[in-house]
């Protein structure tokens, strides 16, 4: 018969004390991401009030659009941004084609040969969007630059709600509502536009005392002279409104400005978005990683590391939280039970990838959440290895 030993007990003992920390530190620090964060945004929000003064202004305006491929879309695009509720005389139009090898640079061409408000360029070779903005930037002549996907679809008035907050001196950079169409009936476009949904609110509430941490780039706007060429490996709608902070300008959110786009029809799709999305904003915060710096830039160093950092990593807790949580299988009813909750939130992501269509949130939370995860910590794997992402392929 083998006997335990005390000391072996101990270590046991022991043992089982580590993966319980493990699992409350980890679970701790997920609880705070997804709720504590915001909360305490929202708490900030009404003791700490500051939200911009907004006005009826109507600065001139130059919208960019980066193109690869989007024959599909890009002429219904172009056309929905003539037809703004805008002053036509304000309004400039800037279509830039990454070397597209489609119909693209036909359909933009013959659209700009019938109104001078449209200024069709090209990069003859692939250099990615962010090359394409900055090669727009150069040449535009508008006050305020907007930034808009080959197939965002805005509102009638988004442009006008969209210049307002500028009134406010302190507002540099503005970006408003994305409103996600699931044409493509699927557990993961429902996923994406749940997701949104929570984005849009969190970033309303940061906006009332603050600034936003990240931005939409199917709908965003900077004043011309805060517009700073960014490498062409870095997240334009990431890496330009941190350098507008670097500047000492605020960015805010408004629900007003509102852009739809249709949601990817498949959860491979989307994964390889987020992973591309999440690798390039990984290099924009070492980049700008002085901005962490709470002596100098107060509250949005808090923000940054809480709504960005944190969430990047948060696959790391739950890691944690699952092989803690299979240490502690025998240790009583409380702790035996998480382990199989956690296999059966993954098992039933895995089912929502697999059915692919629209089904309860019981499958599409799951899913979107377990699907977003993985797509940071494949990021993290290649922002590790020094890998880096330029061009991109169009939503499809």
């Amino acid at each position: 018969m083998y006997n335990f030993s005390p000391g072996l007990l101990y270590g046991v003992a022991e043992e089982m004390s580590v993966a319980k920390t493990l699992f409350i530190v980890s679970k701790a620090v997920l609880i705070y991401v997804y709720i504590g964060y915001p909360f305490l945004c929202l708490l900030l929000s009404r003791l700490k009030r500051n939200k911009y003064k907004t006005d009826d202004i109507i600065p001139s305006v130059t919208i960019i659009i980066a193109a690869y491929n989007e024959e599909n879309c890009i002429a219904e695009t172009v056309q929905n941004k003539l037809e703004l509720d805008y002053p036509s005389d304000k309004l400039e139009i800037i279509v830039v084609s990454d070397a597209s090898s489609d119909n693209t640079d036909a359909l933009v061409a013959g659209i700009a040969e019938q109104d001078s408000r449209v200024i069709f360029l090209r990069q003859q070779n692939r250099r990615g969007k962010t090359a394409a903005l900055n090669t727009a930037a150069e040449v535009a002549t508008g006050e305020i630059l907007v930034f808009s996907d080959a197939n965002s679809i805005y509102n009638q008035s988004t442009l006008l709600n969209l210049v307002k907050p500028f009134a406010d001196s302190s507002v540099g950079y503005v970006t408003g509502k994305m409103v996600y169409n699931v044409t493509k009936k699927s557990a993961s476009g429902d996923g994406c536009s749940s997701y949104m949904k929570y984005e849009n609110r969190l970033r309303e509430i940061e906006s009332n005392f603050g600034s936003v941490v990240g931005v939409d780039g199917g709908i965003d706007a900077v004043r011309k002279q805060l517009y700073t060429p960014m490498p062409e490996d870095m997240q334009p709608d990431f890496g330009l409104p941190l350098s507008v902070i670097e500047n000492g300008r605020r960015v805010v959110f408004t629900p007003f400005a509102l852009v739809s786009e249709s949601t990817l029809g498949n959860s491979s799709e989307e994964f390889s978005m987020r992973v591309r999305v999440i690798l390039r904003a990984l290099w924009a915060i070492k980049s700008f990683k002085h901005l962490l710096n709470p002596f100098k830039y107060g509250l949005f160093s808090w923000q940054l590391f809480s709504h960005k950092i944190l969430r990047y990593l948060a696959p790391l807790f739950l890691l944690g939280c699952l092989i803690s949580s299979l240490f502690m299988f025998n240790d009583g009813t409380w702790w035996a039970i998480w382990f199989p909750v956690q296999v059966a939130f993954y098992l039933l992501a895995f089912a929502g990838s697999r059915m692919e269509k629209a089904v309860s949130p019981l499958i599409t939370f799951p899913l979107y959440f377990t699907l977003v995860n993985l797509a940071s910590a494949v990021a993290l794997v290649s922002f590790l290895k020094g890998k880096k992402m330029v061009i991109w392929k169009p939503r499809t």
